[in-house]
């Protein structure tokens, strides 16, 4: 089997977290269920993953985690028509397939007040021996990055972790490049002509063992990603199109707002 013809590596995503910038929505629902129109924002990141030919996704749950099951168990009674038999022969008959119908979540149970690289050490139980490497991502942004191209690039520099560069709007820390390696960090730059990691990054599974194993609740973007860094193990991939967080909520009507207007940007790979 050549590597074009091998199954899309599975995608892990941090769904953990309270959501604490975006208060006013996520006293009801964890910030990745927070609805984008009809669906909530995890879908969409799902979605966009999906449009490049990935059907396994690892949800690393924690705040909330009750909402992301009863979201899943009834996900096709939600989106189909149904006949629900009652009585004796009691079943249910789902009228029509959707496009999701081929995926595998995975609900993780990666605790209430564990930290990103906790989250991950213990998510990584799910993955199976020949995934080699994993998407990681983060269930709060959605983007045009074409998942193929950064998995392309990820797998050409050799390197164990790829992050997504995109520009900021002033209140993120940003990278510093050499070439392709990144270089460091520098904290809130002041104009948005600089790049930081976008969250949508591509890890060696080797990374858990060397970087988190032995390291149960530690911030990944800390030193993990300091000790990658010091490695010489770090590549970034320069994406200019589009990307956004939902840290807020202007940034939730926002989304909302160009979801509505039928020409949503992250949604540019869909109809693969």
């Amino acid at each position: 089997m050549t590597e074009s013809q091998q199954p899309m590596p599975p995608a892990m995503i941090l769904c953990g977290g309270q959501g604490t910038r975006l208060r006013e929505v996520t006293e009801l629902l964890p910030k990745p269920m927070v609805p984008i129109g009809e669906q909530p924002i995890i879908w969409h990141i799902m979605r966009g993953y999906a449009a490049f030919g990935v059907k396994r996704f690892i949800l690393c749950l924690g705040y909330k985690r009750e909402e992301f099951i009863d979201y899943f168990l009834n996900f096709h009674a939600r989106s189909t028509d149904i006949t629900v038999r009652l009585g004796k022969d009691h079943g249910i008959t789902y009228h029509g397939e959707t496009f999701e119908a081929d995926w595998e979540v995975t609900l993780a149970d990666t605790g209430i007040e564990t930290m990103t690289g906790g989250r991950i050490l213990r998510a990584s139980r799910y993955l199976k021996p020949e995934d080699r490497e994993f998407f990681l991502t983060y269930g709060d942004g959605v983007s045009d990055l074409d998942i193929g191209e950064l998995l392309a690039f990820h797998r050409k520099n050799g390197k164990l972790l790829t992050l997504s560069a995109v520009h900021p709007d002033g209140r993120f820390g940003e990278m510093k490049f050499r070439g392709n390696l990144v270089e460091g960090f520098a904290e809130k730059p002041i104009s948005s002509s600089r790049y930081i990691n976008g969250g949508f990054m591509v890890a060696d599974r080797e990374i858990v063992s060397r970087y988190l194993e032995g390291r149960p609740d530690c911030y990944f973007e800390a030193r993990p990603m300091q000790e990658i860094l010091k490695d010489r193990q770090l590549a970034a991939l320069r994406h200019n199109g589009f990307w956004q967080c939902m840290d807020t909520p202007r940034e939730h009507k926002l989304l909302n707002d160009l979801w509505n207007s039928g020409s949503a940007p992250w949604t540019k790979h869909w109809q693969r």
